[in-house]
């Protein structure tokens, strides 16, 4: 098979160190160009570094370089990979230490709203798709114009916010991945005590909020034998609201964890206080970087000399440590396997994926152009969605109001319309009274007015 170009955009990003090693360990693209691009481009200079180092030790004559210009970086790709969180160029190692996604969690707090995760929904997961969905456009009307059949796989959250964004309002063809979903499978085989790789699960749902309503082995329905471990498991531990919430449902509920789960409900995360936050998930906050005890509204400061230095010496120490996965890691079924899709859309192979999607009629009493989490089939054009069913009433009505708050959120990041972002957050599971949320909405957009300039004309 020839060689292609592979565009990685945000390639400084911390995402970036797996899929260099799974693309130099798959033999199918070895010749291949992979032209990474990033508004830091110390940081993207140093992951090239890291990807020479894995072709060399794979042997696999990948080749690498740092791209400064954005249509450098998509001239002519075959492909491209971008994994951009919503805080620019700042100075850190992700998102949910930024500057920009602390006021996302700290202003809520003051009105009540503790979020947990805050990248998917609530008034956190709305600001990171107002400030990334501009980036996104820009790079799909680049792709129009330099390839234009290059499929762009997306890595980044809010998932399903950016996927439709880019779905309604350019051309590209655009596939969402993530593993949540691999870690359900993965969840409800060890709850069964089965291989993961022999467990096969029907689902339906969008990023970060799905259920299993079906599982079989080997032709043998486990189905009951799921729900039953729910039941069982459902006082303890972490997970205690996944297998709460499963038993309640009779559908195993989704899992990267309870604290994407509980966004999803207008019980989960409105409160006096973070204490307050239920199933223990005050812990699970903190873990992803906000305690609303220590925190404050941060003001925005550029990065000292001494800043910058400490940072890219930790970044730097970090790439140090990455290695070359061994052959049997290669798409793990926690992984999200964007090497092996790359390779099987190049040379035309039918392979099965996990993407999200336009729904597109594959759950036809749900809209069409709404973003779902499904299984697709591979081919030369990209991926094809598998006919899955329809949806349980309960979980319909669930989604559909996401769909509907994805859908003002898109539209309020493109137009810059205040009065749609405030629709979307009193749609949403976390709302507040109309007169707080105007307040609280106008403390959010100004605490990113360096990042939506569409709002601030």
């Amino acid at each position: 098979m020839s060689g292609v170009k592979i565009a990685c955009l945000g390639g400084g990003s911390l995402y970036f160190p797996r899929l260099l090693g799974d693309l130099a360990l798959n033999e199918d693209l070895a010749g291949s160009e992979v032209v990474l691009y990033d508004l830091d481009v110390r940081k993207c200079e140093a992951m090239v570094a890291l990807g020479e180092r894995f072709a060399e030790e794979a042997g696999t004559h990948l080749h690498f370089r740092a791209a400064t210009e954005l249509a450098d970086a998509l001239d002519g790709a075959g492909f491209a990979v971008a994994s951009i969180g919503g805080s620019g160029a700042e100075v850190t190692s992700n998102v949910y230490s930024s500057h920009h996604h602390a006021a996302d969690m700290s202003i809520p707090a003051k009105y009540g709203v503790h979020q947990v995760v805050g990248d998917t929904a609530g008034p956190a997961g709305m600001m990171m798709g107002l400030r990334a969905i501009p980036a996104y456009l820009a790079i799909c009307e680049e792709m129009e114009r330099r390839c234009p059949a290059a499929p762009l796989i997306s890595h980044s959250n809010p998932m399903a916010v950016l996927c439709r964004a880019m779905t309604k309002y350019s051309d590209v063809n655009v596939i969402g991945i993530c593993h949540g979903v691999q870690a359900t499978v993965q969840q409800a085989a060890d709850m069964l005590s089965v291989p993961s790789e022999e467990l096969e699960c029907i689902w339906i749902g969008t990023n970060h909020y799905y259920w299993v309503l079906k599982a079989t082995r080997r032709g043998e329905d486990l189905t009951d034998a799921l729900l039953a471990k729910s039941r069982e498991l459902g006082g303890l531990g972490a997970e205690e609201l996944v297998h709460r919430l499963s038993a309640i449902y009779g559908c195993k509920f989704g899992y990267p964890g309870a604290g994407h789960i509980v966004e999803f409900h207008s019980w989960g995360t409105r409160g006096e206080t973070q204490a307050s936050l239920p199933y223990g998930l005050v812990e699970e906050a903190k873990r992803h970087g906000f305690d609303v005890s220590t925190a404050a509204v941060p003001m925005r400061e550029e990065p000292t000399d001494e800043l910058q230095r400490e940072f890219y010496a930790k970044y730097q120490a970090i790439l140090d440590e990455c290695r070359l996965p061994k052959a049997d890691e290669i798409d793990y079924i926690n992984q999200e396997g964007v090497a092996r899709m790359i390779s099987a859309i190049h040379g035309g192979r039918r392979e099965v994926f996990i993407v999200n999607i336009p729904n597109g009629g594959m759950i036809p009493n749900l809209p069409p152009e709404a973003l779902v989490e499904v299984e697709a089939v591979s081919d030369s054009r990209g991926v094809r969605g598998i006919s899955i069913g329809e949806c349980p009433t309960v979980l319909k009505g669930i989604l559909e109001k996401r769909f509907a708050w994805q859908e003002l959120v898109v539209d309020a990041a493109v137009t810059g319309d205040r009065n749609l972002a405030l629709q979307a957050m009193l749609l949403d599971e976390m709302a507040v009274a109309p007169d707080a949320a105007e307040t609280m909405l106008e403390e959010l957009l100004e605490g990113s007015r360096d990042m939506l300039p569409s709002f601030f004309r």
